[in-house]
């Protein structure tokens, strides 16, 4: 009995919870052969009995495909308590992209974001969170596409759709486009855990999340189900724009949440006319960004202009990021480069951020 063969054809065995392989998630624990013994155990946290069994007999029905007189002996056990969480294991950087309020141009930095991370070589995954105002499926082209359902362990699962690289899910691909979503709180909590919990992520290095603007049941959700690697802030560099994007910023700032702001970004920075691409004109006022910077204790990631090439790019599905020529792509290749800074920075110099326990008094 070869101890490698044995690992390779439980290579074949899914996670029930990320459809990823149990060896290369590391579930696997304690593994001896002593022929015709093979023993070993895998973790397993918030599964139903019923999946922990079909995962039991699937793993001891591969091994005895190759070796029939093999008596295997599984161990099913949970994470310990100290071990940090295994809410999505196979990503590695989980990146909020959040805003004070609407109209300063969230989404379409998180587009144009993901899609420069992606440029530098990284895999990555865009959610878009905006449950009420889903932008994704306009600015990625996706708009009537319904993602795949697969079945893994009889249990459904959502597969994110991949376009331009991005593997994406957005509320907007599974309603239809005119319909209201009109949710309170726990079922918008809800649909949140099921992007996270009911999607087949694959391997990623980023996993970017457009939130909703404000700080609602959204964001809550999100703390307490997954540790967010960190914050983008994103305004507008007017007074009033700022005093919003403080509030939401320090939300994540409060002792009982404590997630880390990677920076800030300030967008329509200035009106760049597509005839004079050096001139600047700043219709929105100065300083916001760098202004909330300064208050998180963090960098400006970047300022991008507003550009006439940006909207349209938004609208038409093809964002400006993936225009060569656009004016605006090095300041989406500085933003992103700056970003990989910042969370590689955060990662040395700090533990990885908790998932929040909020109690209620």
């Amino acid at each position: 009995m070869d101890n490698n063969r044995i690992l390779e054809l439980l290579r074949e065995i899914k996670d029930p919870k990320t459809g990823q392989d149990i060896i290369s998630l590391r579930l696997i624990e304690d593994f001896k052969v002593i022929p015709p013994n093979v023993s070993f155990s895998i973790v397993v946290d918030n599964i139903d009995s019923e999946t922990k069994a079909k995962l039991n007999f699937s793993c001891i029905e591969k091994i005895n495909s190759e070796y029939p007189d093999a008596k295997v002996h599984i161990h099913l056990k949970s994470s310990k308590p100290n071990q940090p969480s295994r809410t999505l294991p196979q990503v590695k950087n989980i990146i909020a992209v959040a805003s004070g309020k609407g109209g300063v141009g969230k989404s379409t930095v998180a587009v144009n974001l993901s899609l420069a991370l992606k440029a530098q070589g990284a895999r990555v995954g865009l959610m878009d969170a905006d449950l009420y105002g889903p932008s994704v499926p306009t600015m990625m082209d996706i708009k009537g596409i319904r993602p795949e359902i697969k079945q893994l362990y009889g249990k459904h699962k959502i597969v994110p759709i991949e376009k331009h690289g991005l593997h994406t899910i957005s509320i907007g691909n599974i309603v239809e486009p005119e319909q209201a979503v009109v949710l309170r709180g726990p079922r918008l909590g809800g649909i949140i855990k099921q992007f996270i919990n009911d999607c087949l992520w694959p391997e990623l290095d980023y996993l970017v999340i457009d939130l909703p603007p404000g700080t609602g049941d959204i964001q809550l959700t999100l703390v307490q189900t997954i540790p967010l690697t960190g914050v983008v802030m994103v305004s507008t560099p007017q007074e009033v724009a700022y005093i919003d994007a403080l509030k939401a910023m320090n939300m994540f700032r409060l002792e009982n949440i404590n997630v880390p702001i990677l920076g800030v970004v300030e967008n329509m920075a200035w009106f760049t006319p597509k005839e004079l691409p050096e001139s600047k004109y700043y219709i929105f006022g100065k300083g916001a960004g760098k202004k909330l910077a300064l208050e998180s204790n963090t960098m400006l990631l970047g300022s991008i202009p507003l550009v006439q090439g940006i909207r349209e790019g938004g609208d038409s599905g093809n964002p400006a990021f993936l225009h060569d020529e656009s004016v605006v792509r090095s300041y989406y290749e500085a933003l992103a480069t700056n970003v990989i800074r910042q969370v590689n920075l955060r990662n040395e110099t700090a533990s990885p951020t908790e998932v929040v326990q909020i109690k209620n008094n």
